[in-house]
């Protein structure tokens, strides 16, 4: 069984709509991604493919 997250669901999933909002107005998603964390105050993710970036679909659903 796998370990329940320490994160809830919501808050994890705001990141990621953030970054596919703004995401058109950047260079790239990593940029996208380091003024996302920036603005929540966190570190950026040191690994590219966060599993929540990573597939992002262009509607910005998760």
């Amino acid at each position: 069984m796998a370990r329940p997250s320490k994160y809830p669901q919501e808050l994890r999933e705001r990141p990621v709509r953030m970054v596919a909002e703004i995401a058109p107005q950047h260079g790239s998603q990593w940029a996208a991604i380091t003024v996302v964390a920036d603005k929540l105050g966190v570190g950026a993710p040191r690994d590219r493919g966060f599993a929540g970036l990573r597939s992002t679909p262009a509607s910005g659903r998760v």
